[in-house]
């Protein structure tokens, strides 16, 4: 089910990368730091950094790696085969339950891989915001992400370092603004 959630996720992301124009790499997305080719190089990359850490690499290395070109000449490609192999990764017989030295605390594959889905589905958004584009993410993803916020996250240490602070206000009347404002998103 988790992996399935991912597949999901992953999917809608790869959907609004599918239409980012030529001369759409460079616009700005709502992560301040990142344009459009940054985020999708951060997708990417993420996804192979999990793939090591299933592979016993460490917060380190993990971290090291993490602002590292895995987009070369084909972005979308890149992107597809880093699903895949992060998929396959987290499909072998006792990754979910492996401890893997992830830079915010040890967690389980199965942990790990909550996180992992949940960061696709927040920065399939910002994507999404990026190009202009509905910004309507996944209702079954949502909610999975509001009900158990709490449980993917508890006990890890969530600096300003890795998540954004929540904008000022209120969160929203939306499941979906709700999620996005816990990840330090303004979906107004």
């Amino acid at each position: 089910m988790l992996l399935d959630r991912y597949r999901l996720a992953s999917r809608d992301f790869a959907r609004h990368l599918e239409a980012v124009p030529p001369d759409g790499w460079d616009a700005p997305t709502p992560c301040t730091e990142w344009n459009v080719r940054q985020l999708v190089n951060h997708m990417t990359r993420g996804n192979l950094n999990y793939v090591g850490l299933l592979h016993g690499a460490t917060r380190e290395e993990f971290l090291a790696r993490r602002e590292a070109d895995a987009l070369g000449d084909d972005p979308r490609t890149a992107f597809a085969e880093s699903v895949q192999a992060c998929a396959d990764a987290f499909a072998e017989d006792g990754a979910l339950d492996r401890v893997v030295d992830y830079p915010l605390g040890k967690l389980t594959g199965r942990r790990a891989l909550a996180v992992r889905t949940a960061d696709t589905v927040v920065h399939t958004w910002d994507l999404a915001r990026a190009l202009g584009a509905d910004d309507t993410l996944d209702p079954a993803l949502v909610a999975w992400l509001d009900d158990d916020h709490e449980t993917i996250y508890a006990g890890l240490d969530l600096g300003p370092q890795f998540f954004a602070a929540p904008p000022p206000g209120t969160p929203g009347e939306t499941r979906q603004d709700r999620v996005l404002t816990r990840f330090g998103r303004d979906p107004r």
